[in-house]
């Protein structure tokens, strides 16, 4: 089928837009020069600029700079996309013109031209309204562009918080179920002493506890905007009460507490709110990985491993190896986790890159946050559900490692001295025999006060044996 296309025209002369297209002719220049990955911006990223540019209508409208009808027709556009229509119209691969320039005339392009129908007229005619004139009015796309990265990562926040805490929540139950579930600590993957099951999942809950905990902060910094900085800070083209009444219509688009920002040329100059966040999700990641990683460890068997726990089944584990099943979950969860580790280091360097008024790599930080952010969501709510939910534990096992290990001697050292109690413990290794059976045979304590001393529910809390 053969394509129709439109002439339009821009600042560098005429061009064929594809006739059906609703973007225009800076859009369809970018499609040309930059054919490179095939990736799109998240999609709850073009919801934020799309809110952006309905709200930037509201606002222009009130200050008096744009007619009624107009601001009336970029709402009911922006709504619409909203809504889901026209999200194959965003067409800007996310390896683009530095600063998101070609991204954003993507989204006023489409606004205009289905605001345009809206009122009778034709698609790259931009009449009555123009994408620069009207849809961008008292914006560029160096305040723009960076505010709606800021309110997209505060939407995704928004759906990461009940998945992360509803992770957290079930360690919390695991460390519940399991308290009085006594096995051997280990440090250095070597014997330690004895450590309750519940304490070490109740270990696991409180740092994803933390991890909200400074995902909150991060939070707090991106609510602060600097939307009406205009091209370099300044406000230049922006009425007067543009700024605030801004950050009122988003905040109740939103239904979020935004502010303005404190200095205009530092939200412009600055990536520090982005490279906080993504450093958030590093440490995030670099918790779960571990997490994964003792699960993986505990489970490891079924027959030559600890096998202290048992990791939900979901499918088999080898193409050659009959009733093999692997820990895939935990695994697929470390992948991410190392995604969310490389990205950072990407958005580190993305942020050092700004120069003067301007950070221009925000396009590839904002998609490689919104790419960690929805792996890391998704990852954490199957991980929660068919990993950690359904664990179960081998009481017996972990009991039996608990009473077998040598390190048990250590609830002696203030008894006999700690190297008397090596000595007991070098044997108890040698010999294959427990403490007890070492302490008992050199006659160094009788059975009632070595069970006394050696109480191991009670070597699991603070204290000193008598």
């Amino acid at each position: 089928m053969k394509i129709k296309y439109r002439i339009e025209k821009d600042s560098l002369g005429p061009k064929e837009v594809p006739a059906a297209a609703y973007w225009g002719v800076q859009t369809q220049r970018a499609v040309e020069n930059y054919p490179i990955s095939g990736l799109r911006e998240h999609p709850l990223f073009i919801d934020a600029f799309v809110l952006l540019k309905q709200c930037a209508a509201i606002t222009n409208e009130e200050v008096g700079e744009l007619p009624l009808k107009k601001a009336k027709a970029i709402f009911k556009a922006c709504n619409e996309i909203l809504a889901g229509n026209l999200r194959d119209q965003f067409v800007v691969d996310v390896f683009q013109a530095g600063a998101g320039t070609s991204h954003n005339m993507n989204c006023n392009e489409v606004i205009a031209n289905r605001a345009n129908e809206i009122l009778g007229g034709k698609r790259g005619d931009y009449k009555p309204i123009h994408p620069n004139d009207d849809v961008n009015m008292a914006q560029s796309t160096n305040d723009a562009f960076p505010t709606a990265m800021r309110i997209a990562l505060l939407m995704m926040l928004a759906q990461f918080f009940p998945v992360l805490d509803d992770l957290r929540k079930a360690c919390l139950k695991k460390a519940r179920d399991w308290d009085k579930v006594i096995k051997s600590g280990r440090t250095h993957l070597q014997d330690a002493t004895p450590i309750r099951l519940g304490q070490e999942f109740g270990g696991y809950a409180a740092a994803l506890e933390r991890n909200m905990e400074r995902l909150m902060f991060a939070a707090d910094e991106l609510a602060e905007l600097g939307i009406g900085g205009t091209a370099v800070g300044t406000g230049l083209n922006a009425h007067p009460k543009y700024r605030p009444l801004m950050v009122k219509n988003l905040s109740k688009a939103l239904g979020m507490k935004l502010r303005m920002s404190r200095n205009y040329f530092e939200a412009m100059q600055s990536s520090g709110p982005f490279v906080t966040l993504s450093s958030t999700l590093k440490n995030l990641a670099v918790d779960i990985t571990r997490i994964a990683n003792d699960l993986r460890l505990l489970s490891s068997g079924p027959t030559t491993g600890l096998k202290e726990i048992t990791l939900p089944s979901v499918q088999p584990g080898s193409s050659i190896m009959p009733g093999k099943v692997n820990p895939s979950i935990a695994e697929m969860m470390n992948q991410i986790c190392y995604h969310v580790m490389g990205t950072d280091t990407t958005i580190m360097m993305c942020a050092q890159a700004g120069q003067l008024e301007l950070n221009v790599m925000m396009p590839v930080m904002i998609f490689d946050l919104m790419l960690s952010m929805e792996a890391m969501k998704n990852g954490m709510r199957v991980f929660n559900e068919k990993c950690v939910a359904g664990l179960t534990v081998d009481k017996a096992r972990c009991e039996y490692y608990a009473h077998k290990s040598a390190s048990v001697v250590t609830a002696l050292n203030p008894i006999i001295g700690y190297n008397r109690a090596a000595e007991i413990a070098k044997e108890s290794v040698k010999t294959g025999k427990t403490v007890r059976e070492v302490v008992l045979e050199q006659k160094i304590m009788t059975a009632q006060q070595f069970d006394k001393a050696v109480q191991l529910m009670k070597l699991t809390e603070p204290g000193i044996s008598e």
